[in-house]
């Protein structure tokens, strides 16, 4: 596969897309975008997940505990970790994960 692939946006839910914009079996990236009022429901998955807060505010659930971030702040979701969030003002989210999420492809 070239490493300028290019994978479609796809809906997840009620005001969010998701774009997958690299992956390798050992790791991928995510490209998610949020309107205001949009959420991502409570999951857990065995992957580390890295998230970097590209534009926009969220809410986040991690392990149930909430807190607010904003452009420029990122944090790590531990593999299992029961986590969601809730947009507050339209963004975007770009997720790195390790392993791939080959349920994304």
């Amino acid at each position: 596969m070239s490493p300028l692939a290019v994978f479609p946006e796809v809906a997840t839910g009620p005001g969010v897309t998701r774009r997958v914009v690299a992956d390798s079996p050992q790791m991928m990236v995510v490209a998610f975008t949020f309107e205001a009022g949009a959420e991502g429901p409570l999951h857990n998955h065995p992957h580390i997940q890295s998230t970097y807060v590209e534009s926009g505010r969220f809410i986040f659930s991690l392990d149930g505990e909430e807190f607010e971030v904003g452009p420029g702040d990122s944090f790590v979701i531990p593999s299992n970790a029961v986590h969601g969030c809730r947009c507050l003002e339209a963004g975007r989210l770009i997720d790195g994960f390790t392993p791939r999420r080959d349920d994304f492809l």
